[in-house]
């Protein structure tokens, strides 16, 4: 057994097509069906379940897939501590976040890269349960999300960087009462654009319109912040989202109007891994950097 073969059946999972996988791993797809076809030989097991292409893996494929996860993973955590032996300031770091939090991300990627000059940084933007299914399968190295979501299996390491705040948000252009605080039933009243049913964010949100008892006025739903800015500071619509998911203002003339609302949750929203037994150098410091950020005051109105 080689490791280009798990290497190999983690390219295969990934795009269910042999043609795909072989050119990511730049190998023909007849070497790359062949190492599959001697792995599954090796184990005695079918890994594959095959027509004209892949149909996905079998059970015991299954079972193989995340043994392979666990090695390549290893593996790579080998190299990257050999690195660091040789005094390689550098390395790649995967990390998955949501997207009320992307706004975050440059200033943890800016103290990463203070300590390690040479990191090679990997961010997916991705709703809570897909991350943590990816911590788990060992596709991300670091997560932020919303914590509540996490399991309480002992699975998972955790630290909290901060707690939401909901606003209310529009642009110059749309009349808003004076008042600097709104109840649920006054966001109902405008036309909204939110965030789509599988975020988190938006799940806060629907139930707390569903506590006050209104039906909002919804006419996008989307999984694109920036799609959300451009119809916000066009003032076609306004929004609800965290204050850390706010976009900047540079037009002056035209501010964001930003309204707290009453009786709102406050989620904390903070780091995850995957726990282990042993992590890796490049691990544990960005861990350490990254748990130092203080971002509670910097996130309110």
């Amino acid at each position: 057994m080689f490791l280009r073969q798990l290497t190999y059946l983690i390219a295969l999972d990934h795009y269910r097509h042999f043609s795909r996988a072989a050119e990511h791993c730049n190998v023909s797809q007849p070497a790359l069906s062949m190492a599959i076809r001697q792995l599954e030989h090796e184990l005695g097991v079918p890994i594959v379940r095959r027509n004209r292409r892949v149909l996905g893996l079998t059970p015991e494929g299954e079972r193989v897939l995340a043994w392979a996860r666990q090695s390549v993973a290893a593996l790579d955590g080998l190299r990257q501590e050999a690195d660091f032996a040789h005094e390689v300031a550098g390395g790649t770091l995967s990390i998955g976040t949501i997207p009320p939090a992307i706004q975050i991300m440059p200033l943890l990627m800016e103290s990463l890269r203070a300590a390690v000059p040479a990191l090679h940084i990997e961010l997916t933007v991705s709703a809570n349960t897909d991350i943590l299914r990816d911590l788990i399968e060992q596709r991300l190295q670091m997560g932020l999300i919303y914590l509540d979501q996490v399991p309480a299996d002992g699975s998972f390491e955790t630290h909290q960087l901060y707690s939401e705040q909901y606003v209310f948000v529009a642009g110059s252009r749309m009349e808003l009462p004076s008042r600097k605080m709104f109840s649920w039933a006054d966001a109902a009243e405008h036309p909204l654009g939110l965030l789509g049913h599988s975020m988190r964010t938006r799940q806060i949100v629907d139930e707390c319109f569903t506590k006050a008892e209104v039906e909002p006025n919804v006419l996008l739903e989307t999984n694109a912040l920036e799609l959300l800015y451009v119809e916000l500071l066009a003032g076609r619509l306004a929004t609800i989202l965290p204050v850390a998911a706010l976009p900047e203002q540079r037009d002056p003339a035209n501010p964001l109007q930003i309204r707290r609302l009453a009786s709102c949750p406050s989620p904390g929203v903070g780091l995850v891994r995957l726990k282990q037994a042993v992590q890796t150098a490049l691990m544990s410091r960005s861990w350490e950097i990254a748990t130092q950020l203080v971002l509670e005051d910097a996130l309110t109105v």
